[in-house]
């Protein structure tokens, strides 16, 4: 379960930016909309990200990509374009002379612990790198290790196992990368790598991949088909039912129509509309999320969606029997309401005169109990809107 995000130096983020998932105790409305892990701490389910076009919203969900990317590829040292992984993933801020470095941290809830974990990186390096847990049900913190430049300082859990290999990590790559890939008995570095890889970054094209609903729909058939249909026939695709049928060369995966005569009649999946496949996928990406308690993030949910289907897309988070969580970015107003959102749920990047992007919270403005978000977001009250000026097209003489 995600706590927090960090980002500094990359892209338009240049200061230090924190996506918080932690709840404001002090809101008291949609208690649904949270998760109240052990009676103790309260995390957002949803997390919808506003701002206007080339604000910089995209640039928080790359910033997240490139951190999982760098923690996937940089124990492999160079790519087949000879670049390493940072090398890759190094995206400075770049209206600015003094290039410095980037820096990536996030704060999870993997079991019982409550990892802190980030480094500190440039094209050429990993400048410094630190892992911490937290027990939280003795609120202990103990340094799993702290690294700078090429010394490694490891914490009393894994020294004795893991001390005659920190001077063999190189300097471009992450010693989470390096100590995960050995076999130990320790099971800390595993558990950090795979709660980083289990983040569902969810790429921009992931609306045409026909190829998910061969891999997993088949799996979401049988764990809930009746969400499923209930959800298809929401959005009037027409499908009274939905099945698949193996043999050894293939699946083949039907819906269920009613004719006029009120009787049955199957069609091949991929004879349905383009927008029903999409509505399918997205709907298996979220199930995917909730069934496995993860963290998804997407670019532009609202692109070719309905605000109804993003209504039903986001109310499948709120299943109290799970901790996943959904973090998106969108233009669209539609729901920017008190009546679905509390006021942590909603945030803004804006980007000032000089290329900076910042994240805000709608929780750091002072609202009037009887304020409309959508009129004031659009009014400019919280920022993330273009700044349009007079602009006159004429023809030349």
């Amino acid at each position: 379960m995600l706590v927090q995000f960090m980002v500094k130096n990359f892209l338009s983020f240049k200061d230090e930016t924190i996506l918080d998932m932690t709840a404001v105790n002090a809101y008291k409305e949609h208690e649904y909309n949270l998760i109240n892990y052990n009676d103790k701490e309260k995390f957002l389910r949803v997390a919808a990200i506003y701002g206007a076009n080339a604000s910089g919203k995209s640039n928080l969900y790359l910033a997240v990509s490139c951190f999982q990317e760098i923690v996937a590829k940089s124990f492999n040292n160079v790519n087949d374009d000879g670049k390493t992984a940072i090398a890759e993933y190094y995206a400075p801020f770049l209206f600015d002379q003094d290039e410095t470095n980037a820096e990536f941290q996030i704060i999870e809830i993997l079991g019982d612990f409550e990892y802190k974990y980030g480094f500190e990186y440039n094209d050429k390096k990993v400048v410094s790198e630190w892992m911490y847990r937290k027990n939280l049900s003795t609120n202990r913190n103990t340094v799993i290790f702290e690294r700078a430049e090429s010394s490694v300082e490891l914490g009393a859990a894994v020294r004795r196992e893991c001390d005659i290999y920190k001077k063999q990590i190189p300097a471009e790559t992450l010693a989470l990368s390096f100590y995960n890939k050995l076999k130990l008995k320790t099971d800390i570095f595993r558990e950090v790598y795979a709660g980083i890889m289990d983040l569902m970054v969810v790429p921009t094209s992931f609306y045409e991949d026909k190829e998910i609903l061969k891999k997993f729909l088949p799996k979401v058939i049988d764990r809930d088909k009746n969400k499923l249909v209930e959800f298809l026939s929401a959005i009037d695709t027409g499908i009274h039912d939905i099945y698949y049928i193996t043999d050894e060369k293939d699946i083949r995966i039907y819906t269920t129509h009613i004719g006029s005569d009120e009787k049955k009649y199957s069609l091949n999946l991929f004879s349905e509309s383009e927008g029903t496949q999409r509505s399918i996928i997205i709907f298996i990406n979220a199930q995917v999320a909730v069934f496995d308690n993860l963290t998804m993030f997407v670019d532009e949910l609202n692109i070719k969606l309905h605000p109804l289907l993003l209504k039903l897309i986001i109310d499948l988070f709120y299943n109290e029997n799970s901790t996943a969580q959904l973090v998106y970015t969108t233009h669209d107003t539609t729901l920017l309401d008190k009546k679905f959102f509390r006021r942590d749920q909603i945030l803004f990047v804006q980007k000032d005169e000089y290329g900076h992007s910042e994240l805000m919270s709608l929780s750091d403005f002072k609202v009037r109990s009887d304020a409309s978000f959508e009129k004031d977001y659009l009014a400019g009250v919280y920022g993330g809107i273009p700044r349009i000026k007079d602009f006159e097209m004429g023809a030349d003489n």
